[in-house]
């Protein structure tokens, strides 16, 4: 896991970029606390990238494929308490068979527990006035998505015989019952967060629980943002996301300890005692719970 997350940070000098002045890319450059911590966490990570600082989308982009990559290397080898046919995929990578933009607000309809979103999409298309109503409340489209493939009865039946013709006849995991993926995570990815992009985060979380038919998958935020106040809008509480997850936590505990800024730090370990906020390497493990 450290090696992974080592990779990770590697991975992110495209997207943690110091500029000239010497300003993180996940700084607000504009407060003082935010530039401190933001660069605390750059000099003890030391793999921060230099150049001018690309467009938010792009960062958002690039973020959004490292954290899909570093849980592609670690959640599928956690077999041994979560076994399971996985795919861990960034929604929009055009490398991938699956290839779907966000564009296509259906994305979550692909799903087992989502696909009555194709009957609802289709009487929208027919009757423009449920448009107004309605709009894209009923939209899902995610960032990076871990699925898992339904099961053969003989992987069920492997050890002893569980399952036959009789009962069992509407278990989503059986692939004699349906074939559609389960979407398992939900991971939406946050470089900085703003109050705007943290009521974002609640919007999509609300929209995967009240839209699901069965299990609600598991919803995390993965965020680069140094400002414990920011991160407090949308880790404290609960009934929506699961937890909030820093790409450098430990780096920024650490850089918070000496500061004489004693309500950030307060602020930071009330979120983690309260469980409320982890470091990246915590979420392959927590996934597979």
């Amino acid at each position: 896991m450290a090696r992974a997350r080592h990779a990770y940070h590697v991975q992110l000098s495209n997207v943690l970029i110091m500029s000239e002045a010497g300003i993180p890319s996940n700084s607000d450059g504009s407060k003082q606390p935010s530039l401190r911590f933001a660069q605390g966490i750059a000099d003890r990570l030391g793999t921060a990238g230099s150049g001018p600082k690309p467009s938010g989308q792009t960062l958002g982009a690039r973020f959004e494929q490292a954290t899909a990559d570093f849980l592609a290397a670690t959640f599928p080898r956690l077999a041994s308490i979560r076994p399971g046919d996985w795919t861990v995929r960034r929604i929009g990578d055009k490398s991938h068979p699956g290839f779907m933009t966000k564009k296509q607000k259906i994305e979550g309809s692909i799903y087992e527990q989502y696909e009555h979103l194709n009957d609802l999409e289709s009487i929208v298309k027919e009757r423009r006035q449920l448009q107004a109503a309605l709009g894209n409340a009923y939209a899902i489209a995610p960032d990076v998505v871990i699925t898992r493939k339904p099961v053969s009865d003989e992987v069920i039946n492997r050890d002893e015989v569980l399952v036959g013709q009789s009962f069992s006849k509407y278990a989503a995991i059986r692939d004699a019952v349906q074939t559609r993926s389960l979407l398992h995570a939900v991971i939406s990815c946050k470089w900085t967060l703003r109050s705007d992009r943290a009521q974002n985060a609640r919007s999509e979380a609300l929209n995967l629980i009240r839209n699901r038919k069965g299990r609600t998958p598991h919803i995390a935020v993965v965020t680069a943002e140094p400002l414990p106040r920011r991160l407090a809008s949308l880790a404290l509480g609960t009934g929506d996301i699961d937890c909030v997850y820093h790409f450098a936590l430990p780096e920024l505990l650490e850089t918070l300890e000496p500061d004489p800024d004693g309500d950030a730090r307060e602020m930071l370990h009330i979120m983690i005692r309260g469980r409320r906020l982890k470091d990246i390497s915590d979420l392959p493990l927590d996934l597979a719970v």
